[in-house]
Formats: C-alpha cells, structure tokens, sequence
C-alpha cells in the first residue's frame, strides 16, 4: 500500500539548501515537491511578466535539484486549495510543509484558505520561519538580537535523496502569455537561479563590494558595486542566512588582512551587513500590520491627496516623460533593467508622491510591476515612508536637479537614458528648461515646477503634523513599528556603543 504524501509546498524559497521544510519532510515519509502557479496571484495588479520570467529560471533549476535528489518538481497550475484537495484525494497528504511567507493581502488570505482547508482535512501543515519575520509578534523588543541567533543557526543540508515516488505527475511551467501577462520587455533583467545567486554572492564579497559603501548611491556605480542579490533573495535561491553567514566569514577574514583595501571592505561590509538587518526589520512592518499595503500607517493622513490620480501626471511620471532629465533617466533604467539602487526608487516614489501629489497606492504599484525584485514587506511600508504617511518618519523630499548634480555630476547617465538631450550642453543638461534652445527640444518641459511643488507638500504635511492629534498616534506607531537597537554586530561579536538605526536613516533595503 502507498503511504500517504509529505507535500513540500514551495513558494518564495526556490532552493533545496537551508530549506528546513524539505529536510523535515523526508525524515517523516516520501516528498512531493510542489509548485503551484496561481493564476489569482499572477492576475494581482502587482504582479509582472518580467516577475514570471525570474521566477520561472528559479523553478528550472530547482526542479534540476530534485531531480538529482531522485523525485522531480510536480508543477500545478491552480489555485492552492483545489490542487492540494486533488493531491489529497488522489494520494493522501499526511503532512503539509512550507516556509511561512509575509506577502501581498492576496497571499495572506490564500494562507487563511490553506490554513482552514488543512484543518477540515485532518492535515497538519508546519510552516518554518523563513528568514527572520516572526509570526504573531507582541514587541519588537529583542527582534534584532534574536536575528541575529536565528541568522547563526547552521544552514539546514539537501536531504541525502528523495524517495522517487513514481507516476506521471505534471512538471511543465506555464508562459507569461498562459497566465495573462501582459508582454513585459526587460532587455537587462538579471537572470533568475541558484548559480546566478552564489555567483553574485561570491563576486560581490570577492571583489565587487569593495566600494558599496560610497557607490550605492549613484546609478553609475551602483549597478556594479551592490550585490544584486535582491531579487534572489526575493524569490528564495538563496537563504538569507547564506548571505549573513557568508558576509560574517568575509568579515573574520578582514579582521588581520593587510591587503591596503582592507578598510574599505570593512566599511563597506559593515553596511551591507547592517542592511541585511533593515530588509527583514520592513518586512516584519508588514508582517504585523498588513494593511499597510492599502491604507495609511497614520490615519490623520486620510483624504489628504486625491482618491484617484491624476491620469496625465501619473503617465508622464511612469513613462519617463516628467521633463527632469535624471529622474526621467531612472525610470527608462527601471523599465530596462527591472531594477535600481534604493536611493533612486526613493527619488522616483518621493517625486510622485509629493511633487505630483498622486495616491501612492497607484504610483506603488506601477513600481512593483517593475521590480523584479519586488518584495511586499519592503516595499509597502517603503512607499509610505517615501510619501510621508508614517507619521513617524522625517519628510525626505528629493529635488530631482539636486540629485542628478549629485548623483549624476557629468551627465553621464542622463545622455545614456534620455538621448533627446543630446543636443542640450553640459551646463543646461539636468535644467534643459534653461537653455536657450530648449523649443527645439523633443522632450517635455517640466510637468510641475519644482520649487513650487516642493514648497507646497512640505507646508501641506507640516501642518497636519502640528495638529494636536497627530503626535499621540505617532507613539503608538513608533512603539509598534520602530527600530531596536541590536546587540549583536554583524560578525556575531557585542559591541557597545553601537549607533542606533532609525527609520529615518537612508537605507538600501534591496542591498543596492
């Protein structure tokens, strides 16, 4: 008689390394490995082509990987509850296994239905924390130091093999074009897997991330000097607890080199260190409080821009056609890329939010179509902290001239990104407005002016934060959702006089 299936349901961890819930499964029977493609997640308006084609690189090989363990990956294409039914009909589901996953409200309620379907069934399903989010936490007091335990843990081995369990069962991806994507051209998109993982991994402590400390800021620098691990760690090739412990090794080795970079690295690790603890520090945001993906954090900031956006202004911002020529640029290196340093996505929210006065749930989503990288948790409570919704959070109003001189000091990106400047000299690049030939022009003049703008969000939002109102929420929030100082450096040792992070900080929560 065939004993009934431990079914290792695979989500945002495509991998078989540090996957406790596979380890754990094959001690208690034969495993299915599965990927269900939901059509009702695809069909989410955060959701992307160039999302889909990431994600399914990562299931080739993953599905390679448990091949050689002896049983394949089965492939379904359904939503979670009538493919797990079927499975459980067909075959008997003795125990369900997976990571726990903080995602969108959609995927929160298909746990909700998954969770209630495995209680009528009769099937325990164990989820396993993932990568530092703690379920049904009741402060964030300790949070960093039991990261930085849980990240010291030994990674979890592949099992020695799976027991093949025969049969026909499906194993073929669907296209983008099956699941109703609409097409999603990303030319320079990063290539999705377990050996692009570990080779961006190692190249970036080897040799890349010897100035991530002073070249994340700029999108001439930063594509090459950030680790580019974010859409990996996304989708789970690789376990954050890979990255930290790996970033500590790194970090020993430093401690008596006398090669004479030795100090950059060192700063440059301590950060990217320090970052790894601020990606999962947002994602805890959402984990606790889901309904920052729709509403407000502080509620005082209600009604305070439009319900709808104003449909030319968002076009122009999402096109790439806003008449400033750096932000303009970042956005056409988004689309082309499907990703960009963190200081830019602030720049592009930020000018939404505050220069365009558009509802950020809408510009939000445009961006998380465009992240390959797009991580709910990161992203939701990043959106509000760029549009000043928080209430917590101190007003980050980018100037787009100021950043392109900053960030862009030679124009170098601007003429790779917007080529209708070409004609445009030096001098009048990041103001084209200014220059005297500037009719002649195939490029927009600007779609709001900048100072008016910038002067009209900040006197908006100071006002409504002097409301009398306003602070004793504030508190509430801040005690709920802000940072801890942690008591554990990145390379596991205590250290006093540790700086404390705020919120505030300018973070790089997609490591660049």
């Amino acid at each position: 008689m065939r004993r009934p299936l431990q079914v290792v349901w695979f989500k945002r961890d495509l991998r078989i390394v540090d996957h406790r819930p596979l380890a754990l499964a094959a001690e208690a029977g034969p495993v299915l490995p599965l990927y269900i493609v939901e059509p009702g997640l695809w069909a989410q308006p955060d959701a992307s082509g160039r999302q889909w084609a990431f994600a399914a690189e990562c299931l080739e090989e993953l599905a390679v990987s448990l091949a050689g363990l002896g049983q394949p990956l089965c492939v379904e294409v359904g939503e979670a509850v009538e493919v797990l039914d079927r499975i459980h009909e067909g075959h008997g589901v003795a125990g369900l296994w997976s990571h726990e996953e903080t995602g969108n409200g959609w995927t929160y309620a298909r746990d909700l239905a998954v969770g209630a379907w495995a209680k009528a069934a009769g099937v325990p399903w164990r989820e396993e924390r993932q990568f530092g989010v703690i379920r049904r936490l009741k402060s964030r007091n300790g949070w960093a130091q039991a990261w930085d335990r849980d990240m010291a843990r030994p990674t979890t081995p592949p099992p020695e093999g799976l027991v093949p369990l025969g049969g026909d069962w499906p194993a073929q991806l669907p296209s983008a074009d099956d699941l109703g994507l609409a097409p999603d051209p990303c030319p320079h998109r990063q290539t999705g897997g377990r050996t692009a993982a570990m080779e961006m991994l190692e190249s970036f402590l080897s040799g890349r991330g010897r100035d991530y400390r002073r070249e994340m800021s700029s999108p001439l620098t930063a594509y090459g000097s950030s680790s580019r691990l974010s859409p990996h760690l996304t989708w789970g090739s690789i376990s954050m607890r890979e990255v930290a412990q790996a970033t500590w090794a790194r970090q020993r080795g430093l401690r008596t080199s006398g090669a004479p970079d030795a100090g950059r690295w060192r700063g440059s690790l301590a950060s990217f260190s320090g970052r790894q603890h601020w990606r999962c520090h947002f994602v805890q945001k959402l984990e606790d409080e889901p309904r920052i993906e729709f509403e407000n954090l502080h509620r005082a900031y209600d009604g305070v821009r439009p319900d709808a956006p104003d449909p030319d202004r968002l076009e122009a911002w999402s096109q790439g056609l806003t008449g400033y020529p750096f932000l303009d640029a970042c956005m056409r290196a988004l689309d082309a890329h499907g990703w960009i340093n963190f200081r830019m996505r602030a720049m592009l929210m930020s000018f939404a939010s505050y220069h365009l006065w558009l509802p950020w749930r809408e510009s939000g989503l445009h961006l998380a179509r465009k992240f390959v990288d797009y991580e709910a948790g990161i992203h939701w409570p990043q959106v509000q902290m760029q549009s000043g919704t928080t209430g917590i959070n101190t007003l980050r109003i980018y100037n787009p001239v100021k950043q392109g001189h900053d960030q862009d000091p030679d124009g170098a990106f601007v003429r790779a990104w917007v080529p209708e400047l070409a004609a445009v000299p030096d001098a009048f690049l990041h103001e084209p407005w200014r220059w005297e030939g500037a009719a002649s022009l195939d490029y927009p003049a600007p779609v709001v002016d900048n100072a008016e703008a910038m002067r009209a969000a900040r006197e908006t939002l100071h006002a409504l934060r002097r409301d009398s109102g306003h602070k004793g929420a504030a508190r509430v929030i801040a005690t709920k959702h802000g940072s801890r100082k942690s008591g554990l450096t990145g390379t596991g040792d205590r250290r006093r006089g540790r700086a404390k992070p705020t919120d505030s900080v300018q973070l790089t929560l997609d490591f660049g």
